[in-house]
């Protein structure tokens, strides 16, 4: 029971990637994954009228929370999708993560103007990871990685 990879993506550009495990020998790019998130995010919102929650995987399972924020400019109308995500084990709590992942957005758009969000690149918001981490607690941890910690 882990977060294996957390993030944070504006549209198809990724701010934050923090992995704690890597999954597999194959290293996606996180602009790539960004830019998967985005569409899929894009697709059931125009399709189904709702947003992406989570996603399940054979080994894994993508969960998703984002909200509108409005592009700097005069058009309050001009919007795009702010997005936090977690890949975790299957065995993982959705719902508690789903938590998390809100609180980690809400911080992170309370600590950064949309003008650094739309303008800046990845290594502004590198000093948010600690606050991610301190989010998270022990859930980015395996459990045999938990027991290791105690003894």
């Amino acid at each position: 029971m882990a977060i294996l990879e957390v993030g944070v993506n504006l549209g198809t550009k990724n701010l934050i990637e923090i992995k704690y495990y890597s999954s597999s020998d194959n290293v996606l790019d996180a602009d790539l994954r960004a830019g998967f998130l985005s569409a899929l995010e894009s697709f059931t919102s125009e399709v189904f009228g709702d947003n992406i929650n989570v996603v399940s995987l054979a080994s894994f399972k993508l969960v998703c929370y984002s909200e509108m924020i409005a592009l700097p400019g005069d058009d309050p109308n001009n919007k795009q999708p702010i997005l936090s995500y977690a890949i975790i084990e299957k065995e993982t709590d959705t719902t508690m993560v789903k938590q998390y992942l809100t609180e980690i957005l809400s911080y992170f758009l309370n600590r950064y103007s949309l003008n650094d969000i739309f303008e800046k690149k990845y290594k502004y918001f590198k000093t948010f990871e600690s606050r991610i981490n301190e989010i998270l607690g022990d859930l980015k941890l395996k459990t045999e990685d938990r027991f290791r910690s105690i003894f």
